[in-house]
């Protein structure tokens, strides 16, 4: 599909010329691949499986933790004395404590676990220091990982913006667009012409191998809430134009790398939502409309493209690329529960601060981004020694490819995660199933022998009902009629479950059996499950359980998408009345949707000004004037009026939820011929 011919609504920069992409994506691989022997040539490097992108503040700092994570671990692993001097500074870095009881470095008399060798990991944000905050950082040891750490890549966009978005997501959004809709020959820094190539303009094709995208940033913020969808809906239109473009000539005599073989890709947010309640505890309204603004946008984009009904019986590749999603799920991590991780350890709500539990999520983001990749990853991302060294059959693992996910995983996703030490030549029922599977569903908290953090990443409802539910569940015998009525279980369309083991350790049928056992009655609506089986990337038996759709029926999820509409769409009348939540739930629940009763409630578009303590039509002009500076083709130019939310995104979110809140699976009945037989 030529730059000519795209829809109105999307003016994604997309670079056509296959040349120029090879050439691109050869000096990103140069600047990647670790150093090898001259005989080899550089352009066969594979790119690893797995990219994260790091977007805002928030995000690009999580994502430089789970690098510095993995890199520090994989050193540790090869040599002994890197471990001995870095184990003077476990204190500074929790995840670390974490990833060395994770893995027994420190074991001379058993064989090391493997894992993922280092994933692509690109960082940016809205401010023209984000290189100084991340090189000049004072965590020890951070100077050799960026010399070291070479698949990071820093996204400098200074010269389009060289501040934040000032906590406002349109703002982020629309600079986003900018940054997106611009030629990337036009930009001086050339490294981002270079990364553009590796992540919108050659996904999916033969020359670039990464197959799995997460983006990473917090849902409440202005810079990482805007600009995240924006940059996941730039690759998603640049992955099914091309893959709508049927004239693309096959020469078989040209460089294989020429060939555009189009293979799944699946990108995932991993979306951390601000904390709601607690004592205490002194949370800025606007981060709850932030949150609600990006939740209401998501699953509006996701109803248009998998379940709107309201098209054309023989609608043209041109028609779906207006309906494009940004990612294909969005996994969400609450910053508000990681506080019940202190309480289990003892202290006082009241005592817990902001920063504290920002840090406890951002360990449970490490943990599950390792835990997910290990689960991802293909035989050319590891060391060709790893395997050997540990005796791995790789055989015997079973592993989720981009595919798998991309076919069993939609929509919101929460996490449940727990794990249990098993020791060396265990027997194979020396771990209680049932005390492991509960645990990954529970409130979270602390386990004091691994220093992992475990439990549910979203509540599905209040925490004080949710923590006498999880109770009864345990006294019953595991019933699971005290859990299984919840919307949030009872109503999930799939799940993916990743089990984690150590080599040594084999788990038996019926424990494996008895997982299963679990989920199936936990999640009674299930369409879809798949498992994934990694041997040898853990001293320790994890489980993995993601949650497909359903979340967005938790609590949490529908007061942050309330708190938005409120704010900005509702008529003045009705902004601080509650007429407006029970009205909504009202519509969720209704047999028949009347999206009259939304017209009545709120405005056509949503008004920015309504969260920004200064003048929004001031701002406006300053904003589209730099967009016309940057971008000369009037043809091209966006208004900031152009992205807003309209009432259209209320009511597909509400049909969204409608489509969530019925879901049902019919039971499969036996049908015979054979009625003479009794």
């Amino acid at each position: 599909m030529s730059q000519d011919n795209l829809p109105i609504e999307h003016l994604y920069y997309t670079e056509n010329d296959l040349e120029q992409i090879l050439e691109n994506l050869d000096v990103v691989r140069q600047q990647i691949a670790p150093k090898v022997s001259e005989d080899v040539v550089t352009n066969e490097q594979s790119f690893p499986s797995v990219c994260l992108i790091g977007l805002g503040r928030c995000g690009s700092n999580i994502a430089l933790d789970v690098a510095t994570l993995v890199f520090n671990a994989r050193t540790s692993y090869l040599s002994e004395l890197e471990y001995q001097q870095q184990k003077a500074h476990e204190r500074e870095m929790e995840p670390m404590r974490w990833i060395r009881r994770h893995l027994p470095l420190d074991d001379k008399n058993r064989t090391q676990p493997v894992f993922l060798i280092e994933p692509i990991v690109m960082l940016g944000d809205l401010d023209k220091d984000i290189e100084g905050r991340i090189r000049f950082s004072n965590q020890k040891g951070r100077a050799r990982f960026l010399s070291e750490y070479r698949k990071l890549q820093i996204m400098d966009l200074s010269e389009v913006h060289a501040g934040g978005a000032g906590n406002a997501p349109i703002l982020g959004q629309y600079l986003a667009k900018i940054i997106l809709n611009k030629d990337t020959a036009s930009f001086r820094n050339d490294s981002w012409r270079h990364m553009h190539s590796y992540l919108v303009d050659s996904c999916g094709i033969k020359a670039n191998q990464s197959r799995l995208y997460f983006y990473i940033f917090s849902a409440g913020g202005g810079t990482g809430s805007g600009m995240a969808s924006e940059f996941g809906l730039a690759q998603q239109f640049s992955y099914l134009s091309k893959t709508f473009d049927y004239k693309v000539v096959q020469n078989q005599q040209v460089d294989k790398r020429h060939s555009f073989v189009f293979e799944p890709i699946f990108t995932s947010g991993i979306c951390i939502l601000p904390n709601i309640s607690g004592h205490n505890l002194d949370i800025s309204e606007a981060l709850h409309i932030n949150a609600g603004r990006l939740l209401t946008k998501y699953i509006s984009e996701e109803w248009n493209f998998s379940y709107n009904e309201e098209r054309e019986e023989e609608e043209v590749p041109a028609d779906v690329m207006k309906r494009i999603r940004p990612w294909n799920a969005m996994m969400l991590i609450s910053n508000d529960i990681m506080r019940y991780a202190e309480q289990e350890n003892g202290k006082n709500s009241q005592d817990i601060d902001v920063n504290t539990m920002e840090k406890y999520a951002n360990q449970y983001i490490s943990q599950q981004i390792f835990n997910i990749l290990t689960a991802q990853a293909v035989t050319t991302d590891y060391d060709e020694d790893y395997f050997r060294r540990a005796g791995i059959d790789i055989a015997e693992t079973i592993r989720l490819d981009a595919n798998d996910l991309f076919m069993s995983l939609a929509g919101p996703v929460a996490v449940a995660y727990a794990e249990s030490v098993v020791s060396d030549n265990a027997h194979q029922e020396s771990v209680d199933i049932d005390d492991l599977f509960c645990r990954s569903i529970d409130l979270p908290h602390f386990n004091d022998e691994t220093s992992a953090i475990e439990g549910i990443s979203i509540l599905p409802i209040e925490s004080e009902h949710y923590r006498e539910s999880i109770e009864r569940y345990r006294s019953s015998g595991f019933d699971p009629s005290e859990l299984n009525q919840l919307h949030f279980y009872k109503n999930c369309s799939s799940i993916v479950s990743i089990i984690s083991l150590p080599r040594d350790y084999k788990l038996s049928f019926t424990s494996l059996n008895r997982l299963k056992i679990h989920l199936n009655r936990l999640c009674p609506n299930t369409t879809l499950k798949r498992y994934a089986l990694v041997i040898g990337a853990s001293a320790n038996l994890s489980l993995t359980t993601l949650i497909a759709k359903s979340p967005c029926l938790s609590d949490d999820f529908l007061t942050l998408m309330v708190a938005y509409m409120k704010r900005c769409f509702a008529k003045d009348e009705y902004r601080f009345s509650d007429d407006i939540d029970k009205t909504i739930i009202d519509l969720i629940r209704s047999d028949e949707f009347d999206d009259s009763r939304i017209e009545q409630y709120f405005s056509q578009y949503e008004n920015p000004a309504k969260i920004l303590d200064t003048n929004w039509y001031a701002i406006k002009p300053m904003y589209e004037k730099k967009y016309r500076e940057l971008i000369e083709d009037q043809q091209r130019f966006v208004s900031i009026n152009d992205i807003r939310l309209d009432i259209d995104n209320v009511k597909n979110a509400i049909r969204y939820l409608r489509e969530i809140y019925r879901h049902r699976i019919s039971k499969t009945n036996i049908l015979t011929l054979n009625d003479e037989i009794k």
